[in-house]
């Protein structure tokens, strides 16, 4: 789980800590980790606990690594959704939530969220429990915390570590995750364990990282639940829209009900009205050559899980396809290819110095940059769909 809840008690960084951080080596870490013992008393936890926790933590330069150079390229939504919605995880989806199928209907019934729905994320998340992590997560936030790039982060993960092992849930042996903290089936970050962990199974450990995964599952649906899940409505539908349509409408902050988007011929792809299932926004992840979709208070939920579109687009379809829904009618611009991060930079250097300001220079492709590539369209005459493709970026360089 990559969106992370706060702890009750909220730890800032410290900037001593910070700026005094020594050369990246085991024995800066074992500094950082005598600098920091009086923050985690502090903050509740017990000297023996710390003590017998970080004893064994080490210096993880990969994690570090890893951290500070993420990936150039991302990939498109279709190329994400052919991996994340596989057969194979499809298939392995249905046979997984037939295994748990007593639990999960039980989850379903306290939490209102489908089955599907914690299934599919269960499915992305570690492959049904395949690949649950098995890098110790106080080294790696340890290591990270010590880095003091994001210093207030990580070390709020830390204590939330330290949290987990106080109260027994687990002991330091089992403590394993990914490379970037996050862990078992459902793959929470310690502070969201400690704000939505849950004891499923009732044997007084909250254990999201064994091989039974009653207590993820149940833990994940608990996060959603918190976080506003809307019981009986789904993530999104994929719709028609209209000759003609105005691409200004596709816009997260348009909220229409189904019936007031009928009335001006967005459908469902077998041609007949969404049902009223609450106000909706036209998403329209790959433009407007691409599939599009009416989403609901849902998508917003499962983006606290994971805040990118692919994602959340994949967990709702994973979902759907488990319950024996049929693949996405509509096409996608299969000749386009994913930005890098370097043209993510120069497509929002050319919208700004063109006067279409992206208020920030970061390479996300967000609503701030959507709405400028939208002014931009608009300027030049073309569908104001908002996509940040290759082909745009063609088009401003020539503009200038």
């Amino acid at each position: 789980m990559r969106s992370v809840s706060l702890l009750v008690l909220v730890l800032l960084g410290s900037p001593a800590l910070a700026e005094s951080t020594p050369l990246r080596n085991d024995a800066g870490l074992q500094e950082w980790i005598k600098a920091f013992r009086p923050t985690a008393l502090e903050a509740g936890i017990t000297e023996q606990t710390f003590d017998r926790a970080m004893g064994d933590v080490s210096f993880v330069p990969k994690v570090v690594d890893r951290d500070r150079n993420q990936s150039e390229f991302t990939k498109t939504i279709w190329d994400y959704l052919g991996t994340a919605v596989s057969d194979s995880r499809i298939t392995n989806g249905k046979a997984a939530l037939e295994a748990q199928r007593p639990a999960l209907e039980e989850i379903e019934a306290r939490y209102g969220v489908r089955a599907e729905i914690i299934t599919a994320i269960w499915g992305l998340e570690s492959a049904y429990g395949t690949f649950r992590g098995t890098d110790p997560v106080l080294s790696s936030m340890a290591s990270l915390a010590y880095d003091a790039r994001r210093a207030a982060f990580f070390e709020q993960q830390v204590i939330a570590a330290l949290s987990i092992l106080q109260s027994g849930d687990t002991d330091p042996g089992n403590l394993n995750g990914s490379w970037a903290g996050a862990m078992g089936h459902t793959q929470f970050m310690p502070s969201s364990f400690i704000d939505h962990a849950v004891d499923w199974t009732g044997d007084g450990r909250r254990d999201i990282w064994g091989d039974d995964p009653r207590d993820a599952l149940a833990s994940a649906a608990a996060y959603l639940k918190t976080n506003g899940w809307v019981t009986g409505q789904p993530w999104g539908v994929e719709v028609r829209l209209p000759d003609g349509f105005d691409y200004l409408l596709a816009d997260r902050a348009v909220t229409k009900s189904p019936a007031e988007w009928a009335s001006i011929g967005v459908f469902a792809t077998a041609g007949q009205p969404v049902p009223d299932h609450g106000v909706a926004s036209i998403l329209l992840p790959a433009g407007a050559e691409g599939a599009a979709f009416m989403i609901f208070a849902n998508f917003k939920v499962i983006e606290s899980y994971n805040t990118a579109d692919a994602y959340v687009i994949a967990v709702g379809h994973l979902a759907d396809r488990i319950a024996g829904a049929g693949p996405f009618v509509g096409d996608w611009p299969l000749e386009d290819r994913a930005l890098s991060y370097a043209e993510r930079i120069e497509l929002q250097e050319e919208l700004t110095a063109q006067g279409f300001d992206t208020q920030k220079i970061d390479a996300r492709i967000g609503p701030l940059t959507i709405n400028a590539v939208r002014g931009w369209q608009v300027a030049q005459g073309e569908a104001p769909d908002g996509y940040a493709s290759l082909r745009l970026l063609e088009r401003l360089r020539s503009a200038r």
